[in-house]
């Protein structure tokens, strides 16, 4: 494990969930130096080396993003895979082989890999992304190892609720998201509980 510098990370995601971002962001800002310095260490940044060695994150951006935001440049990093050799072409087909790439803009519509920004700072707000994280920790769904597993929850609350002045109605949606993530239109999904771990609120 070694550090990397937050502006050499690139992104595998074209979005974020902003108010994740800021809600971390607070939390670390209200950490002691020790606090924050474990917290770091407890959460390494996934990466894999592309072309010309550059390193992609392939979790974990809004960790970079709230830390950059913090002032902290450089962060941890765990190497999952060398893909230094593969040309770009390949490289990026490797990373969707294995969900290691999320290639959708903030409606869930499919981009290019080239369009994904290069930046943590550059990813796009998507409010369906933070509803999903939003929901998962307040007992929604479990979390999972399955990739990209928040994304796919946000698009199932994209794709039935509507979400309207969210600055005002943010709290409403989440509640009603909570309720969704445990009816029978969320079976199959990633962390799904169901009637299981206590009723929803």
């Amino acid at each position: 494990m070694k550090n990397v510098s937050i502006d050499e990370l690139r992104p595998t995601q074209a979005t974020h969930g902003l108010r994740e971002v800021e809600q971390k962001a607070a939390q670390y800002r209200s950490m002691s130096r020790h606090e924050l310095k474990m917290a770091i260490a407890e959460k390494p940044i996934p990466i894999v080396l592309g072309p010309a060695q550059v390193p992609f994150a392939i979790d974990h951006h809004h960790v970079a993003a709230a830390l950059n935001r913090i002032k902290i440049d450089a962060v941890p990093c765990v190497l999952v895979a060398d893909l230094s050799t593969l040309s770009p072409a390949q490289f990026w087909l490797r990373l969707e082989e294995h969900c290691w790439v999320h290639p959708f803009d903030r409606e869930g519509r499919r981009i290019s890999f080239l369009s994904i920004p290069r930046h943590v700072n550059d990813l796009v707000d998507d409010e369906y992304r933070s509803l999903a994280a939003f929901v998962r920790d307040a007992g929604g769904f479990e979390r999972t190892q399955v990739p990209l597993a928040e994304f796919r929850w946000g698009d199932l609350f994209r794709s039935i609720l509507p979400l309207t002045c969210p600055e005002t109605r943010f709290d409403a949606m989440v509640k009603k998201a909570l309720k969704l993530s445990r009816s029978r239109l969320a079976v199959g999904m990633p962390g799904y509980l169901g009637g299981k771990g206590g009723k929803v609120k």
